[in-house]
């Protein structure tokens, strides 16, 4: 009997260890340097030697943004691959993004020959140079028998600790050039310490100071949903009674509606949540990283408060406001380690003081918002009316701009891993590849993708990978004809000159004819919930396009500069 192993490429070799990672869907777009793994990709996709589900999408930073939305909702690492150059440059907004947002995806893109490397070769780049600042890890395969142990540390590394993006950089010559095939499995990696051990006596601290509160309030970010853990987080709520509020990316991380939830954190949240920041006497932030849009003035950011901070990331502790008891650890352990410590207890008087600025809010924004009775139509009302009709379980994906704050704030969750949005990069053009990757990534949930007119002319070409695919994506557009955030901005600090944010649109029922999309238009209130309803009972994609007013704001708001207590709830504009 022989021993000898069998031969294959390193494209080869890149198909069966994308395999044994688990992976059945991949985005990408074919080009020179990739070619020989389009190659190998072709027989694992068709007949019964299918494999992987190819999305071919229509632009390289869609790729990167489709592995995203469809890392985000499946909890599993999305995958790019994509050619040399301006390919793999093409990807890296979505590289940044995905690092910023903790989002684990692997981009594989080709690369020149190692023999060719250095010398300007057609569609050459120093894409690990480029990529190292904004990834976990960039590493380029220079020999075929480094794909196996490449791809297994790749995935490891994305998906393990706080998730974040790999880039794997592979030259031509070892996706052509053969080796000896044997799988490989990495599970650890020399000084990388993903899951920190829980200190119990930082735990036990934690523990007495939540129980000596009388004023304590919770900040919920992204770091529940990564961790998996949405039921020891309730749990640890409820027994000690605790309010919270929610960052962005950590709204369906307590259900909407839930007793204790007290509603969206930051710039454009809620009214109570921002102004009982600086009430509290102690405050615990989980999973979450203290950004500037949270934070307001971090001089003046809850200064009367103990701070307890849990989060897995050693660096993120300390780094923008000072913290008392720093927990350091995945939220799936020290959640119900301190629980375990905690006593039963009830603050209701605290709790039940959130509602005076709930009910100014209702009265002054939310109603208004929501349910106009004339004028042209709102934002918030067809967020609202599309959220209702969908009964909360839908997952959200939106753009960037006044459509991202406006379908955060009224859209309910019901459902873990909801929320699909472009938080610390703020990357326009982001969410209707997003949404893409969100069908694949959660194919047996509606999936609504809310968007200004801006944002979605940045990734229209993705109406083609849409068309091709039969992805069931209902979009809105929130049509305003500006690129509203900025106007918004203009008007409150500059003085109302409206530099180069006006739009001018095509006929967006031309568009959606040409690629075989559904539209309709809505211009008038009393055909709302009619066409929401068409949309959702319609099989495939859908594009509903509403003509919202032209200079609306999104309100409360926290200026820049001001403290989280000085949020308005109108604006002089």
């Amino acid at each position: 009997m022989s021993n000898e192993k069998e031969m294959i490429t390193g494209s080869e070799a890149l198909m069966r260890s994308l395999h044994n990672e688990g992976v059945k869907t991949i985005f990408g777009y074919p080009g020179g340097a990739i070619m020989p793994v389009y190659d190998a990709i072709y027989k694992y996709t068709r007949g019964e030697n299918k494999l992987f589900n190819h999305i071919l999408v229509r632009h390289e930073q869609a790729a990167a943004h489709a592995a995203e939305g469809f890392a985000r909702v499946s909890g599993e690492v999305g995958v790019a691959i994509v050619t040399s150059g301006p390919g793999a440059t093409n990807t890296l907004t979505g590289v940044a993004d995905a690092m910023m947002d903790s989002t684990p995806i692997v981009v594989i893109a080709g690369q020149v020959s190692v023999g060719a490397l250095g010398t300007d070769a057609f569609q050459e780049v120093d894409l690990v140079g480029l990529a190292q600042p904004i990834t976990k890890w960039a590493y380029q395969i220079q020999r075929p028998e480094d794909v196996a142990w490449a791809v297994s540390r790749a995935f490891y590394i994305a998906r393990s600790g706080r998730p974040g993006p790999v880039v794997l950089d592979f030259p031509k010559n070892a996706q052509t050039h053969k080796c000896a095939w044997e799988p490989v499995k990495v599970d650890n990696v020399r000084s990388y310490r993903p899951y920190p051990e829980l200190d119990e006596a930082r735990i036990k601290e934690a523990a007495e100071l939540i129980n000596s509160s009388k004023r304590p309030f919770a900040l919920v970010g992204q770091g529940v949903e990564l961790g998996g853990a949405q039921n020891e987080l309730v749990e640890f709520l409820e027994k000690a009674d605790i309010p919270a509020g929610r960052t962005l990316l950590g709204l369906s991380a307590l259900p909407t509606g839930h007793p204790l939830d007290m509603g969206m954190l930051g710039m454009h949240g809620s009214y109570a949540t921002n102004m009982k920041t600086q009430e509290c006497d102690v405050l615990i932030a989980i999973g979450m990283r203290f950004s500037d849009r949270v934070t307001g003035l971090p001089s003046t950011y809850a200064k009367q408060a103990k701070i307890i901070h849990l989060d897995i990331d050693r660096a993120e502790i300390g780094k923008n406001i000072p913290v008392d008891v720093p927990v350091l650890g995945d939220c799936k352990m020290s959640l119900p380690a301190i629980t375990r410590l905690l006593k039963k207890n009830t603050h209701r008087e605290w709790r039940d003081s959130f509602k005076q600025y709930q009910d100014e809010e209702e009265r002054e924004v939310i109603e208004p918002a929501t349910h106009p009775k004339e004028g042209p139509l709102l934002m918030g009302e067809i967020v609202r009316k599309v959220s209702e009709a969908t009964k909360g379980d839908a997952i959200l994906v939106n753009d960037v701009g006044e459509n991202q704050m406006i379908s955060s704030r009224y859209f309910r969750f019901n459902k873990k891993r909801s929320i699909v949005t472009s938080g610390g990069f703020g990357t326009m053009g982001f969410g209707l590849p997003a949404a893409v990757g969100a069908c694949f990534g959660a194919p047996d949930r509606q999936v609504c993708f809310f968007t200004g007119d801006g944002g979605f002319q940045m990734s229209i070409q993705e109406l083609g990978t849409i068309m091709e695919q039969q992805v069931p994506v209902k979009m809105i557009m929130l049509n305003n004809n500006y690129l509203g955030n900025v106007r918004q901005w203009q008007d409150l600090m500059f003085g109302g000159r409206r530099s180069f944010t006006h739009m001018l649109n095509p006929r967006y029922e031309e568009i959606c004819k040409g690629y075989g999309i559904g539209y309709a238009v809505v211009t008038d209130r009393k055909d709302l919930d009619a066409k929401i309803a068409e949309m959702l009972s319609h099989k495939g994609p859908f594009l509903l396009e509403c003509a919202v007013k032209e200079d609306e704001n999104i309100v409360p708001m926290t200026l820049p500069g001001k403290s989280v207590n000085e949020m308005q709830l109108h604006l002089d504009c």
